[in-house]
């Protein structure tokens, strides 16, 4: 009759033997996995997406797939991810605004941020404020270009990518903080309203860094100010707002999400698999080409990082009396 030892070393090896083909599929790659995205191909989003896709083809999954889901402000792309099998194989490329602003910027969203599980920050960028040929070339500065618009009225505006954006956002502090009335014309996208700004029919118009880079050249749109707290690498002979004299400070991230069930080993997994792939140096300079700064995180750090923007863009929503209705 065998020992208590020695029974309870053979139940221990049948826990390991059953336990086995578990780790096993649990470290073996999955056949199929897709990063989707809220905006079109073609676009800045869309371009990280597909590059991290190709890193992570034939390591994290055999194959690895980029989907499109582009409209109504990200909710039909992260409502899928909602929707999607918790098991690691449907990720969502996505900048923080959607979890940390558009909370108080929408009258109702069909998400919430527990239904996305965060894995890691994949870059950080900042925002720009910049003018086409419809503002003379005199104007150069933040100053200069109130002013003007103080001047002439009927043209003192400013264009953004999307009603309720942080580049909308950015637009309003700096009107209410200046005083000066400056009317916002939204957009779908970046592309439309850069044709607009270089044809003249734009004054104004807040974005991303990176979607003014290839523009910057031709002198038809003159970058006046940036975001970040300090000047920003891609383009460090621009001030910031601050060294203006504005009080407006605004660095975004974009961060790669799982469906908020997913378990937090297979959270942890696809976290560490990340990591060195944001690190390699094609894809450092990749995202350098569109004003992007290579920026990982542990799942946990991008998790704080909603919850202080949260908090940051709660307050100062409600200091401009911004409202869905805005």
């Amino acid at each position: 009759m065998p020992t208590r030892r020695q029974f309870a070393s053979r139940l221990a090896g049948i826990a390991a033997l059953s336990a086995a083909p578990f780790r096993l599929a649990q470290s073996q790659n999955l056949d199929v996995a897709k990063i989707l995205v809220g905006f079109p191909p073609g676009g800045a989003t869309d371009a990280v997406a597909r590059r991290i896709a190709e890193k992570m083809r034939g390591g994290y999954a055999n194959a690895v797939v980029v989907e499109n889901k582009p409209g109504a402000a990200m909710q039909i792309s992260i409502s899928t991810l909602k929707d999607s099998p918790p098991n690691g194989s449907t990720f969502l490329l996505s900048p923080t605004a959607p979890f940390s602003i558009y909370p108080f910027t929408y009258r109702k969203l069909p998400y919430a941020l527990e239904d996305v599980a965060p894995v890691s920050t994949v870059c950080a960028f900042d925002f720009g404020f910049a003018v086409g040929p419809a503002v003379p070339a005199s104007v150069r500065g933040i100053k200069d270009f109130l002013s003007w618009c103080k001047e002439n009225p009927a043209k003192a505006n400013f264009g953004s990518p999307a009603p309720g954006s942080t580049p909308h956002l950015l637009g309003i502090i700096l009107s209410k903080t200046s005083a000066v009335d400056l009317l916002h014309i939204g957009y779908r996208g970046d592309a439309p309203a850069l044709q607009d700004l270089m044809g003249g029919q734009l004054t104004g118009f807040s974005s991303t860094i990176g979607s003014f880079l290839p523009h910057l050249k031709s002198g038809k749109v003159r970058l006046l100010a940036v975001s970040g707290v300090g000047r920003n690498d891609f383009v460090p002979d621009v001030p910031t707002f601050r060294e203006q004299g504005y009080p407006i400070t605004a660095t975004e991230s974009y961060g790669l999400f799982l469906p908020g069930k997913t378990p937090q080993d297979v959270v942890r997994r696809a976290a560490a698999y990340l990591q060195p792939v944001l690190a390699q140096p094609d894809v450092v300079s990749a995202l350098g080409d569109i004003g992007m700064t290579a920026r990982s995180s542990t799942p946990q750090a991008l998790s704080d990082l909603l919850k202080a923007d949260t908090e940051v863009w709660r307050r100062l929503i409600k200091d401009i009396g911004f409202t869905a209705d805005s």
